[in-house]
């Protein structure tokens, strides 16, 4: 039977003696790492599936109108009255089990101080949210470089912006909400994704960003923008991740996401280009509408363990079987720096 590696409970960054951290005497506080926020899960479209492999989502195209001129028959399609309205669908398929587990040796817990079953479990979790938001940050980006299944408008990409100062955020965002109207992507629920520099250099360059001039709306007491440019704003670590992934195009598939190739390159998965979104210092931003990209949840995120007697240990699982893909490119904007 195969090894395992466990996680060391009394072990410092997992080397040494394997006592060192526990204590005789229960003192002080246990500090875990700050909750980390996934912001894409309401930002697109999910559905939950019951069984099955893939979810089909439908696409329609859009009518024209003409005056009628006295006398000619509608129904004749030499006077073109009628609309042949294009139809298409995107299929969503559902990518590999993926997991978060570590191994917690009984000896260990028998002599620490402190429970860490539901710290363990949470951080596994969220080591499954961070990859989450991650590719659905990565779906977005390969939508705004897509077309549309029936033609017409694809996704947009604004070049050569400012991005590391304020006034040139403002100017970016508004950018994007014109780039959005052209297209006819709707007004509600339009948002962008930066990171937390950039949320904050608008925060703090001479209030441009929370200007009623500018139609910012924020509060500096809170730390927060709400909106700019009709545009909701959200902050997150994860488009850095993204970001720093440079040129992943080269990686054959994203563990077991291959059947959803949103770069349309054959096992690549979840991973395309993205040194677009850096250049030199300034970076880049995501945004678009909650019609850009959908997920397919087939086993929603849970957590379990099990007891192991031939090793004398609990095991914790997280996981969750889920797929993401393009579905309205039109709605999606990636903005890359100058």
């Amino acid at each position: 039977m195969a090894n395992t590696s466990p996680s060391r409970l009394g072990q410092v960054n997992g080397s040494g003696d394997v006592d060192s951290l526990f204590l005789k005497v229960f003192s002080g506080e246990i500090l875990t790492t700050f909750e980390e926020q996934n912001i894409m899960k309401d930002l697109h479209m999910v559905r939950t599936i019951s069984s099955g492999k893939t979810a089909q989502f439908p696409v329609t195209g859009v009518a024209d109108a003409k005056y009628h001129t006295v006398g000619e028959d509608i129904v004749d399609s030499s006077n073109s009255y009628l609309s042949t309205i294009k139809h298409a669908e995107r299929t969503i398929n559902i990518d590999d089990v993926l997991i978060a587990s570590t191994f917690i040796a009984n000896i260990d817990e028998l002599k620490n101080h402190y429970d860490v079953r539901s710290i363990y479990a949470k951080e596994l979790g969220k080591a499954l949210a961070k990859r989450f938001d991650i590719a659905t940050m990565k779906t977005l980006f390969a939508a705004a470089g897509g077309s549309s299944p029936i033609g017409g408008n694809g996704g947009t990409s604004i070049s050569g912006a400012t991005t590391d100062t304020a006034a040139g955020l403002v100017d970016s965002l508004y950018a994007v909400a014109r780039s959005l109207d052209e297209k006819d992507a709707p007004d509600e629920g339009r948002f962008a994704v930066l990171t937390p520099s950039q949320y904050y250099t608008l925060l703090t360059s001479d209030n441009v960003a929370i200007n009623r001039d500018t139609g910012g709306v924020g509060n500096v007491a809170t730390g927060k923008i709400a909106q700019v440019a009709g545009i909701n704003l959200f902050k997150s670590n994860h488009l850095d991740s993204v970001i720093n992934l440079g040129d992943a195009s080269a990686v054959a598939t994203d563990d077991g996401a291959s059947n959803n190739d949103v770069f349309g390159a054959s096992g690549a998965g979840y991973n395309g280009d993205f040194s677009g979104l850096a250049s030199g210092g300034a970076k880049g931003f995501l945004a678009g509408t909650k019609e850009a990209i959908g997920t397919v949840k087939l086993l929603d995120l849970a957590t379990e363990s099990e007891y192991q007697i031939q090793r004398q240990g609990t095991l914790f699982v997280a996981k969750y079987a889920m797929g993401h893909g393009v579905l309205r490119p039109e709605c999606s904007v990636k903005v890359l720096p100058a």
